[in-house]
């Protein structure tokens, strides 16, 4: 990361951030990424060659972020939020690497379209898919799309693995809206499909996110036994094969052991 200087920045590097504020934050991060132990204003100034005012400014923002800490007045550190965000990053990038082969080896067998979701917040996010443009009708998810978690089988999948205090806080912040005739649009009622998820092992959505519609999803697990993805089967509501969840958990147990997940070593964890 270049320096703060005199010169123009084009002077210095043909690649630069159009926003200065930026350059001179990344190059803050860089000299606290550098160091093992926290690290005083005046060394982050010296090494950057930012005016300590103007890099007090500049952590203070990083700080709101939670992206820069401060154990000390006048010390700095990296802050958690980068290993909350890189465990994100780690997982999806491990999840889909592993998990792209066996969804094409499961579209081929059933010829429907297979999906890998990821939980962001309150909605699912589709992250890849396998699916043929020769096989006819067939329900296909957008790379990038996101849906409401309880709308759909894979976000039922990690409203499952949540504590009812979650749940309900869930329930109050999204106020459970619906999409169609099908939704679960009261608590109590979600509750009782959670239970049924955990308990059978896989999650469905009945026609709730879209009319004509239904999906079964089955988990994938890191090797801590943490729910990181979802793997899901979509397909029109009359061409739904209840044979293909034998097949579905199949797929998502051998892209969890791709992941280093041992289940009984999981349980022995928790």
């Amino acid at each position: 990361m270049p320096r703060h200087s005199s010169k123009p920045a084009a002077a210095e590097s043909p690649l630069q951030p159009s926003v200065q504020v930026l350059q001179r934050a990344f190059a803050l991060l860089d000299v606290l990424a550098a160091h093992d132990e926290p690290v005083t204003l005046k060394t982050l100034s010296d090494a950057t060659g930012l005016h300590p005012s103007t890099a007090h400014r500049i952590l203070q923002d990083l700080a709101l972020g939670r992206l820069v800490e401060r154990p000390q007045p006048g010390v700095y550190r990296l802050g958690l939020r980068w290993l909350e965000l890189g465990n994100l990053v780690k997982a999806r990038l491990d999840v889909r690497e592993a998990a792209l082969g066996p969804m094409r080896e499961l579209h081929r067998q059933i010829q429907q379209p297979v999906n890998l979701s990821v939980r962001q917040g309150d909605e699912i996010v589709y992250i890849e898919r396998a699916y043929s443009e020769r096989s006819g009708m067939q329900v296909v998810r957008a790379i990038g799309g996101r849906a409401p978690l309880h709308l759909t089988s894979v976000g039922k999948l990690f409203l499952a693995h949540e504590d009812p205090q979650r749940v309900r806080a869930y329930a109050m912040r999204t106020g459970l809206a619906g999409n169609t005739p099908n939704s679960i649009t009261q608590l109590a009622a979600l509750e009782r499909e959670l239970a049924q998820c955990r308990r059978l092992g896989v999650a469905r959505d009945n026609e709730e996110l879209e009319l004509g519609v239904r999906c079964m999803a089955a988990g994938i697990y890191d090797d801590q036994g943490r729910l990181v993805a979802g793997l899901s089967i979509s397909a029109p509501a009359d061409r739904i094969d209840e044979n293909w969840i034998a097949k579905l958990q199949a797929t998502a147990a051998q892209i969890s052991a791709a992941l280093g997940y041992r289940p009984g070593a999981a349980a022995a964890q928790r």
